[in-house]
């Protein structure tokens, strides 16, 4: 029975991996796997890597034009982003050719 004081499993989880240190790190993993689904089958084959270090996402892509389209949306790419992974773990994005 839940109670007042209760949190959802998934609350719980959170809570321990942001106490333990660990909330940093499953995001930087994640931040790669959530790209594809994002982005769409076309960006992610034209995607060469994508990382996340301490809240700048940097993204490596093999198309200019790509690399235009990207940078012109940044903004609405980090939000996009951060809706999928569920946190504001994206401050900055940067788009590499």
């Amino acid at each position: 029975m839940a109670t007042a004081n209760s949190l959802s499993l998934t609350d719980a989880l959170v809570t321990y991996l942001r106490e333990s240190g660990l909330e940093k790190p499953v995001l930087e993993v994640q931040a790669e796997e959530v790209w594809p689904k994002v982005m769409g089958e076309i960006v992610t084959k034209l995607t060469r890597s994508v990382e996340l270090k301490d809240g700048v996402l940097y993204v490596r892509v093999s198309s200019a034009a790509l690399k235009a389209q990207l940078f012109e949306n940044r903004f609405e790419l980090v939000a996009r982003m951060n809706d999928a992974l569920g946190a504001k773990a994206i401050k900055d994005c940067r788009i590499l050719g």
